[in-house]
């Protein structure tokens, strides 16, 4: 089956690449869940729209990447969450709270899809997170979650 990725899929691509994958994977996971469409010869225009907003997004070339992984490795992202006995987190951090916390610790806005927790945070402490800049380039960052 081949679709057209419409977000980035861990393993299979990025938005606007044409892929073909089994039809179960296609019709029960990618396309119920609005991570890909059919593709077809109507669909090659929004192909065109999604690589143009992807182009936009995204950094531009390794150099700026190697830039951003600096300005990322040297912030020190403090993140306060609710806790319980023994500094056990109500919920856990997601990707979007870690996006939030790097920006108001002054650094660049990263979108929540290209970090990557090394497992569910659900303590307070230093957790390690890695944030994919380029496809070349991964900033390796630590942020301590404290109770609030």
């Amino acid at each position: 089956m081949r679709l057209i990725l419409t977000q980035e899929v861990s393993g299979l691509g990025t938005p606007g690449d044409v892929v073909e994958v089994k039809d179960g994977y296609g019709r029960n996971y990618l396309m119920p869940r609005g991570l890909a469409i059919a593709a077809n010869r109507g669909t090659e225009k929004q192909v065109a729209t999604i690589r143009r907003a992807r182009d936009v997004r995204e950094v531009r070339d390794v150099g700026q990447a190697n830039e951003v992984k600096k300005q990322l490795e040297a912030l020190n992202v403090q993140l306060s969450a609710r806790t319980g006995e023994g500094g056990r987190l109500f919920g856990s951090v997601t990707t979007a709270d870690v996006a939030e916390a790097i920006v108001r610790a002054g650094g660049p806005s990263v979108d929540r899809r290209k970090i990557e927790l090394s497992g569910a945070i659900k303590s307070t402490g230093s957790h390690a997170v890695t944030v994919r800049v380029h496809d070349e380039v991964s900033a390796n960052l630590e942020v301590d979650v404290t109770p609030a």
